[in-house]
């Protein structure tokens, strides 16, 4: 059964007051990488800007950018950072019209039937829902998604723990379910640990017993991987054919690995500055239509507030990016509670068993 996209609608922009709205206005900016006082900030949301007369869409937006009017008259979205002098940028702090912006963030909304009741049990979502439903939907979105989309995760390195989670995964990307993949060191070294030595932190990732003097374990990888000079050649050296990091470099997916302040070694293709990083995780997440981070609180938040709400599709139509947010722990599926509800769905599980459970509802193990 194909995954069924909700429509897009867009503002009534024949509404008296949205017809009536003043174009927006720019400001250009004076130093290279700073915004003129009053900017606008971007949201994870569709946002509309009136230039001449006309309601436009910002398109590849993400949260806490600024607006960018180039001189062929389309809307570029950028960090503040990127900025160059005498870039024309958008300035403006309402978002219901008044100063020629509009943020529509009900695109999506189907209309639906009020209950009656004003006490209800489980309106939220913890270890104690029922994912059932999010699973059926969440195999249903990947097949669909296979085909015609782009699927991006994001991962931490409890998979590498675990023997039945990185054959899970392992089978997601060489079936066409991985389009892009982000992680930090730790996930690829405890990967490329558990490939050569069958351990994860110096213990056994299917008995979880620790062996002796496995301390050492992930530091001989960075140390061999590094000797290789990169992680394809460190696979065909020790003739490496299983995990996570093989089925990536086998199948050509492209993936970002950043660096964090705790990292040993690090492995060479990992990204050292953060703002390196940053960019080509952005380059990622401009493409993806479904994100699904797994136990990893910053890259999660790193990625949900650079990941908008929508995708402007080349023939102009406008879809859902859909976001999940897995994790063990309620707190980190929390902070992405406010994307809205077709953009974000948050599961509280063990992310080993919710690879597992996508594999085999997939067919693949």
């Amino acid at each position: 059964m194909a995954f069924v996209f909700p429509s897009y609608h867009a503002p009534d922009f024949s509404d008296p007051r949205l017809r009536s709205a003043p174009d927006a206005v720019w400001a250009a900016a004076e130093r290279d990488g700073v915004a003129p006082e009053g900017f606008h900030s971007t949201s994870m949301y569709p946002e509309y800007f009136k230039i001449d007369g006309e309601w436009r869409l910002a398109k590849d937006s993400r949260m806490d950018c600024s607006v960018v009017l180039r001189p062929d008259g389309t809307l570029a979205v950028v960090e503040n950072r990127n900025l160059r002098r005498g870039d024309r940028v958008i300035l403006g702090r309402s978002e219901r019209g008044e100063e020629g912006v509009y943020l529509h963030a009900h695109g999506f909304d189907a209309a639906s039937g009020e209950n009656g009741d004003q006490f209800l049990f489980r309106q939220g979502r913890s270890r104690e829902t029922s994912y059932a439903r999010d699973y059926d939907r969440l195999i249903e979105l990947l097949r669909t998604e296979r085909e015609s989309g782009n699927i991006l995760w994001v991962m931490g390195p409890a998979f590498a723990f675990d023997r039945d989670a990185r054959w899970a995964m392992q089978q997601l990307v060489e079936h066409g379910y991985a389009h892009g993949l982000m992680a930090g060191n730790a996930l690829a070294t405890h990967d490329l640990e558990g490939a050569l030595l069958h351990t994860a932190l110096g213990q056994d990732i299917y008995t979880q017993q620790s062996v002796p003097n496995g301390h050492y374990n992930h530091l001989d990888i960075c140390n061999r991987v590094r000797r290789c000079g990169s992680i394809a050649r460190f696979l065909e050296d020790y003739d490496i054919r299983d995990g996570i990091m093989y089925s990536l470099v086998r199948g050509g997916v492209p993936f970002v690995l950043a660096g964090s302040i705790r990292d040993d070694g690090p492995l060479p293709e990992v990204v050292g500055d953060v703002y390196e990083a940053q960019g080509r995780m952005r380059a990622m997440t401009a493409k993806a239509t479904t994100v699904i981070c797994l136990a990893t609180m910053l890259h999660t938040i790193a990625t949900g507030n650079m990941t908008p709400s929508f995708r402007v599709l080349p023939d102009g139509t406008v879809r859902p990016v859909y976001f999940y947010c897995v994790d063990a722990d309620e707190f980190v599926t929390g902070k992405l509670i406010d994307r809205g509800s077709l953009s974000a769905t948050t599961i509280v599980t063990n992310v080993q068993d919710f690879i597992c459970i996508v594999a085999r509802g997939l067919g693949l193990m």
